[in-house]
């Protein structure tokens, strides 16, 4: 209870529509609560909360119990992601069941879907309240998940990647979902820890190289 969930619709009846989240009785989305006609057999993102009379439902209009402005959190904190819609900046997300933050496009490392759980990091507070978020956390460690990217991406292609310094950040972008200036800080500090060569067209995996980053 409490929570937002991506619950799919069991049933649509004169009541309203029943949804499966994971107990014997179904619970109810009344058609009060609904924002669009569900249909049996697909998802729907929802927040569950207790009615006057104790009883669990559902409700679609998450504005009525999702704030807009964020309190008792900081940049570089960590939070859950519940991914609720594209827009042209980015993914609306739901943070930690009750605030609404923004997941720019930039910082976005893997394509995401409707109602998907992420593990998310606070970039900024803006002055209003409303929170811009992030996948990678923030400073060093985030350079260390960028360079366990590289790492895996030159594994699975054979040792040798052709992005380098002098690549367009779309390239980067496409092929290691980060940003080109995350990336050439990643691969300065693998090339400092003798992981990878650079090379004048891409960067190559050091022969026996098992070590992650750390």
């Amino acid at each position: 209870m409490g929570e937002v969930a991506y619950l799919e619709v069991v049933t649509v009846n004169e009541t309203g529509a029943f949804l499966d989240w994971g107990h014997a009785r179904d619970v109810l989305l009344p058609f009060g609560e609904q924002r669009f006609r569900p249909t049996p057999g697909k998802r729907v993102l929802v927040r569950l909360y207790e009615d006057q009379q104790g009883r669990p439902v559902a409700s679609q209009k998450l504005d009525r119990f999702v704030q807009d402005e964020a309190t008792g959190l900081a940049p570089g904190d960590e939070v859950e992601l519940i991914v609720a819609d594209a827009t042209d900046l980015g993914y609306k997300a739901v943070v930690n069941h009750r605030f609404w933050g923004l997941l720019y496009r930039d910082d976005v490392t893997r394509p995401l879907r409707r109602g998907q759980r992420a593990k998310g990091y606070v970039k900024r507070v803006r002055d209003d309240g409303r929170l811009d978020l992030s996948l990678l956390p923030p400073g060093p460690a985030r350079l260390d998940v960028v360079g366990e990217q590289v790492l895996k991406a030159l594994r699975e292609s054979g040792g040798y990647l052709p992005l380098s310094d002098s690549s367009d950040a779309s390239a980067i972008k496409a092929r290691l979902g980060v940003s080109k200036n995350a990336f050439k800080q990643a691969i300065g500090r693998l090339y400092k820890r003798r992981l990878i060569v650079i090379e004048a067209h891409g960067i190559r995996l050091v022969p026996g190289t098992t070590t992650e980053p750390g």
